[in-house]
């Protein structure tokens, strides 16, 4: 079990909350460790709180999120882009779509790092647990959720100016060798369990990148991607209202295409039987609500388009997955079901 870090005392909550506006003059008298558990990269306390002279509208309790010791280790650096995106993004997106945060803060020369966010155990629910999917109509929750996120900051003014950077042309040859770098270490360690066709087809897209990554220098349809948009990184009310909905756990957004959080959805997690089944009225759904929402000069073919494209890049992730050093039993799986979508796909097509 992880002791409670120092964000988490009755002071610096206090102090959280009343710069939030929540708290006024009160204060937080006692913090209570109701519950605590580790994920693949962080480790989460409920705390329950004590007040003295609290509004009404205080929250009983809080989600505290930090850094886990002994976590996975690699390329990957914990924290740094979620506390990012709750101090860029969240705090200018439409209320409802992602849980409100109280406190960000990630330190650059310890690399610690923490997330006090809203509670919403009592309100909320996760679908399913890993890896059983959840059903077509949570599904569709889910997707429209996401819709109306990106609908938000689709083309919004503000992407690559005062949210994130557009990588310029040396960022992207620095991504392509990287990957390449990586796939080189990938195939090494998977020796005869990767396959001399799956090596030729890694190949060809390295070589091909180039040519494909000219969709995302257009800047155009673009928005802000989750990145690690799986359906267990989305509660969805208990009250049963589908607008309800909020996505969490945003420690790899991005700008990109929005497919990309569609494809890592459905193409990365769910095998042949049911993504044939589903995907289509999926993406139907999808592209519904972000008409619903303002976006326009996006239709049903361009969504199609980029959905496959976006799948196609997705059989690079278990490569940085594994880079990363994220638990075998999540990339290997990845691995298998992402080539199964990317041939019922056609996606091989792209590479010619």
């Amino acid at each position: 079990m992880q002791s409670l870090p120092k964000a988490g005392g009755a002071e610096q909550i206090t102090e959280a909350l009343r710069r939030s506006g929540v708290l006024g003059d009160g204060r937080v008298t006692e913090v209570t460790v109701e519950k605590s558990f580790a994920t693949v990269v962080s480790y989460i306390f409920r705390l329950r709180l004590t007040y003295e002279g609290a509004p009404a509208g205080a929250p009983p309790s809080l989600m505290l999120k930090t850094g886990l010791v002994g976590g996975p280790g690699g390329e990957w650096e914990g924290g740094r882009n979620e506390v990012a995106f709750y101090a860029e993004v969240a705090s200018a997106t439409p209320e409802g779509l992602v849980p409100r945060c109280f406190d960000a803060h990630w330190d650059a020369g310890t690399k610690a790092w923490h997330l006090l966010l809203e509670d919403l155990t009592d309100s909320h629910f996760i679908a399913t647990r890993w890896p059983v999917p959840p059903t077509v109509e949570q599904c569709k929750t889910i997707v429209r959720t996401q819709a109306r996120f990106h609908a938000a900051w689709w083309d919004d003014a503000r992407l690559g100016t005062i949210v994130s950077k557009w990588p310029d042309d040396a960022a992207m040859d620095q991504f392509t060798q990287r990957l390449s770098d990586n796939f080189a270490l990938f195939a090494k360690d998977l020796g005869d369990r990767l396959s001399v066709e799956r090596r030729e087809l890694y190949r060809r897209l390295l070589e091909q990148a180039p040519r494909l990554v000219a969709r995302y220098r257009r800047r155009h349809h673009m928005t802000v991607v989750h990145g690690d948009a799986h359906v267990w990184n989305c509660f969805l009310s208990k009250a049963g209202g589908p607008r309800d909905a909020k996505l969490f756990d945003w420690d790899t957004w991005r700008l990109g295409v929005g497919t990309a959080d569609l494809g890592y959805m459905m193409a990365m997690h769910w095998y042949p039987e049911r993504r044939k089944r589903t995907e289509g009225g999926l993406l139907d759904a999808y592209h519904d609500e972000l008409m619903a929402h303002g976006v326009q000069g996006y239709d049903r073919q361009a969504l199609q388009d980029d959905y496959r494209l976006s799948v196609l890049w997705l059989v690079t992730l278990p490569i940085w997955q594994h880079a990363g050093k994220i638990p075998a039993v999540i990339w290997w799986n990845n691995l298998e079901r992402i080539h199964l979508a990317f041939d019922d796909l056609g996606c091989r097509e792209l590479l010619a």
